[in-house]
Parts: C-alpha cells; sequence; structure tokens
C-alpha cells in the first residue's frame, strides 16, 4: 500500500553538447524534508539525462508511494504517459518499425514507476519554477563537473 503523503520529485537534464558530457538532477521532497541528487555522464544525449533524472528521483524513494514527478521534458512526460504501453507492445519498436531510443532507460523508467503511484505533471523550464530551477542546476554542475 503506497503512503498516502505524496513524494514530490523535480528532475532536469542537461547535456553540454548533445551528445557530449551530460548531467542529471533531482530534487525530493517529503513533508519538510529535502535531498538533492545528481549526476554525470561522459558522453550521453539530453533525453537520456532526463530520463535519469526520473529514474535516480524513483530510485532513492526507499518504500512504495504515491509520487508526483515534475519534468520540462515532453519527451519523458509523454513517453511514460503515453507512448511506453504501444512501444512495450510492439517489442520496443515504434509505430514506424524503428527501435525505440533509449530503449535500456525506458525500461527501467517502467520498472521504478510500477513499485509506486506517479503523476506526472510538466513544467515549463527556465521559467522560474523553484525546484526545475534546483533540478536544472544540480544537472548543469554535474556536466560541468566532468570538463575538468
Amino acid at each position: 500500500m503506497p503512503d498516502p503523503t505524496p513524494v514530490e520529485i523535480s528532475t532536469d537534464g542537461a547535456c553540454l553538447g548533445n551528445p557530449g558530457p551530460g548531467g542529471w538532477g533531482a530534487v525530493l521532497r517529503y513533508g519538510d524534508h529535502e535531498k538533492e541528487l545528481s549526476g554525470a555522464e561522459p558522453d550521453t544525449t539530453n533525453n537520456r539525462m532526463e530520463l535519469m533524472g526520473a529514474i535516480k528521483g524513483l530510485e532513492a524513494v526507499t518504500r512504495p508511494s504515491t509520487v508526483i514527478i515534475y519534468t520540462d521534458s515532453t519527451y519523458v512526460k509523454n513517453g511514460i504517459t503515453s507512448w511506453v504501453k504501444n512501444w512495450q507492445r510492439n517489442g520496443w519498436r515504434t509505430s514506424a518499425k524503428q527501435p525505440v531510443k533509449n530503449a535500456d532507460l525506458w525500461a527501467e523508467l517502467v520498472a521504478q514507476t510500477e513499485r509506486h503511484d506517479v503523476e506526472w505533471r510538466w513544467v515549463k523550464g527556465h521559467a522560474g519554477d523553484h525546484y526545475n530551477e534546483i533540478a536544472d542546476r544540480l544537472a548543469t554542475t554535474a556536466a560541468r563537473s566532468l570538463r575538468g
């Protein structure tokens, strides 16, 4: 039974060049508690980092919970709420019979969402949403850390 008090997660991804060094960020909020997470990969894409922010945010929620995820990525929100069921049904192929890009991360995101009751919300990026700005800073700082 999921915890009824929602865990709120704001996520973002960044890439310096696309592909290039990338980072992801997530800010988790539960009651009065906040936790910031981030990570980086040396050769990746922005979409992969957007997905990683959501995956790592959900991974950090240790027990089944009600989760609200805020993302500025229509790719992530539309993918998980609309497209992924058809991709799975079609053996991870698009309607044009092409392999789904980032299928490994989509499968991981699906697995993480199955542990929780998840609601997805889109927020406009770089528009003053406090937690989106923090997630963006975390992702960008992580990506820049790879530049040395």
